[in-house]
């Protein structure tokens, strides 16, 4: 309160006194009361202001409320996105690798197809080339002579029959199997008896009663043979 408001103050409560004594005033008439205009008009600014910053933090608390439960769901449907897309991820890798594989065991059943697909006349053939051996190997070989000269080049034609087969089969891939003096391996030979050879290593093939032939590297007949014994 100013100075000026104190002496104003001073002053009017003098003058109401001096009223009350001429019974102008009324002794019930109480004593005039005057406020600084400064806390006046700051009492209501600090209420407006309190009410003011509890409305916005009210506000603040309920947005930020809000706030947080909008992101845990969010979050939630983040997480089942991302489940649902790991899972239709190794589902997809999957069935590429399926489909790789299929891709890689077609391309060879195709490849094995164009190159094995002669196996089962090859086998047919087979025979030929045995009968032409047996034919051969049947001829005494001392009657071979000028003396015989039918006799003689029948079997000249039955050598070369056998060499010109034996160079269609080579060039397509069949090779004989003729293991003497090999050791013994199941998947190539097919042993008969068993022999015995003090002068080779035991399982070792000591005789070949009938020729194996592969195709391609892959066994279509096992050599029929006798090994030592262990």
């Amino acid at each position: 309160m100013s100075r000026k408001t104190v002496s104003l103050f001073g002053l009017t409560n003098r003058y109401v006194a001096a009223l009350k004594s001429r019974n102008v005033l009324g002794a019930s008439t109480p004593a005039l009361r005057f406020y600084s205009s400064e806390n006046s008009a700051q009492k209501p600014q600090q209420s407006s202001d309190s009410d003011g910053t509890n409305q916005l933090e009210n506000a603040v608390a309920e947005a930020t409320k809000k706030l947080s439960e909008e992101l845990e769901v969010l979050t939630k449907e983040v997480n089942e996105i991302k489940e649902k897309n790991d899972e239709l991820l190794d589902k997809y890798k999957r069935s590429l690798a399926d489909s790789e594989n299929l891709r890689t065991r077609l391309t060879k059943q195709i490849a094995d197809a164009k190159v094995f697909g002669i196996q089962s006349f090859c086998k047919d053939l087979l025979e030929v080339a045995d009968i032409l051996g047996h034919a051969t190997e049947a001829v005494p070989k001392e009657e071979l002579n000028d003396n015989n000269p039918h006799l003689k080049n029948l079997y000249e034609g039955l050598v070369m029959t056998k060499a010109s087969l034996l160079q269609v089969f080579k060039r397509h891939g069949l090779e004989p199997i003729n293991p003497l003096n090999e050791k013994f391996n199941p998947n190539m030979h097919e042993a008969l008896f068993e022999k015995d050879d003090p002068n080779v290593e035991p399982s070792t093939i000591v005789v070949v009663t009938k020729l194996g032939y592969k195709l391609h590297e892959r066994c279509i007949r096992p050599a029929l043979v006798g090994v030592s014994k262990s």
